[in-house]
């Protein structure tokens, strides 16, 4: 049992409360992690008191706030910050901007991801156990995709004519074409070839109970879990130390990317951000031109500082 449906069963009234969110979520076109993640965070609160939370008071909700917020550095913020922001999101519904207004303010704090060099991302593609998982990094690496995207990519998405894959509906409910380049459209090329997929790119197994005596195998699309474990285990193999996911392979795809001077413009309509702002962070990561110039003093002609330097002292 989830834990909406704990508070659905336990919590009076808050089976109406939660299915008059969820329309509302639906009418603002709210994607369905959103609605997920705002439903988890009310089910909790409500748990927590046994009462819809519009109808606690606000020392009940600072009170819930305190125990939720982290008190430890590097401690996971995503609790609390889902909590206020679903609140503010009932309390707007309800017309309750008093209380709306009184909710703390999110502090937005920049923390740098971590970024794989290329021997790193190579030994994790050499490592890989399964052909399909060597494929999947190569895909997610090679075109900067979130976890969702490549789940969802279909046979029919992959253009290898004109090396590029079409990407439906992603975040905010946009689409965009990534190119796929030589070394990823042979890759995929390959991979259908052997594969054969009809529907899904990726797909996994799952056994079906269809009688007491006997089971079948259906594929199925990729779950979100099997390429997670799929990321970790190559990471593992390849002996990479530090602490990665799947949304890692996406940051080293744009740190790269500007790297190898590609404008962050383009990288930002390749990764399908709404706003450069997102996409600046990597600035801060990719190491441009490290090698050539450390100091702009190192572009200015004519300089005699030394010398000026030195006339100075035999004049005193």
């Amino acid at each position: 049992m989830t834990i909406t449906q704990q508070a659905c069963q336990k919590v009076p009234g808050f089976e109406n409360f939660y299915n008059k969110f969820l329309r509302r979520m639906c009418i603002d076109d709210r994607a369905d992690s959103t609605s997920k993640n705002y439903g988890r965070s009310l089910a909790h609160l409500a748990l927590h008191y046994l009462i819809i939370p519009i109808h606690l008071s606000l020392d009940e909700i600072q009170d819930y706030l305190y125990l939720i917020k982290p008190k430890v550095d590097g401690a996971s913020y995503s609790n609390f910050k889902f909590t206020v922001c679903a609140l503010r999101y009932v309390y707007r519904m309800e017309g309750l901007d008093e209380l709306r207004i009184q909710l703390p303010v999110l502090k937005k704090g920049r923390k740098l991801p971590i970024v794989l060099s290329k021997q790193e991302i190579t030994a994790m593609m050499n490592c890989a156990c399964l052909m399909k998982h060597r494929v999947l990094i190569a895909l997610l690496y090679g075109c900067g995709l979130r976890c969702s995207e490549v789940r969802n990519i279909k046979v029919y998405d992959i253009d290898l004519e004109r090396a590029v894959v079409h990407i439906r509906q992603a975040k905010g409910r946009k689409d965009r074409y990534v190119p796929l380049g030589t070394n990823l459209t042979t890759i995929l090329e390959k991979y259908i070839r052997l594969f054969k997929p009809t529907d899904w790119l990726f797909t996994g197994s799952r056994w079906a109970n269809n009688t007491s005596r006997f089971f079948s195998v259906y594929e199925h699309q990729y779950g979100q879990r099997s390429v997670q474990w799929a990321v970790a285990r190559a990471a593992q193999l390849a002996g990479v130390k530090k602490h990665i996911n799947v949304h890692s392979l996406r940051h080293t795809y744009a740190t790269h990317l500007l790297e190898d001077g590609v404008n962050i413009l383009t990288i930002k309509e390749l990764l399908g951000h709404a706003n450069v702002k997102t996409t600046m962070i990597y600035l801060h990561v990719a190491q441009i031109n490290h090698s050539k110039s450390c100091s702009p003093l190192d572009s200015l002609k004519g300089l005699k500082v030394i010398g000026s330097v030195q006339a100075s002292l035999n004049f005193e």
